[in-house]
């Protein structure tokens, strides 16, 4: 059964300065133990930050996209195995 997206923690980057933004995200995933996770809502498409994550924590994440523009964007992001 799906998982209710709406009772997961969530971060709406569209209010964190830009610089701010992958910094936040990422210490929210480090935070993350296997098998919870949380959900950015941001004002674009966060591929960038995607390939990020996969470059410096391979394996590590899943990316699951619940919603894809073109005002709004929502990703699941969550931990699928330990560092």
């Amino acid at each position: 059964m799906a998982q209710d997206t709406t009772e997961l923690p969530f971060i709406d980057v569209r209010t964190v300065p830009p610089r701010e933004r992958h910094p936040r995200i990422f210490g929210m995933a480090d935070a993350l133990a296997v098998g919870e996770s949380f959900v950015i809502v941001n004002d674009h498409d966060p591929r960038p930050l995607h390939y990020q994550l996969q470059a410096e924590y391979p394996g590590q994440f899943s990316w699951t996209y619940l919603e894809s523009g073109p005002v709004v964007w929502r990703v699941e992001l969550g931990r699928v195995a330990a560092a």
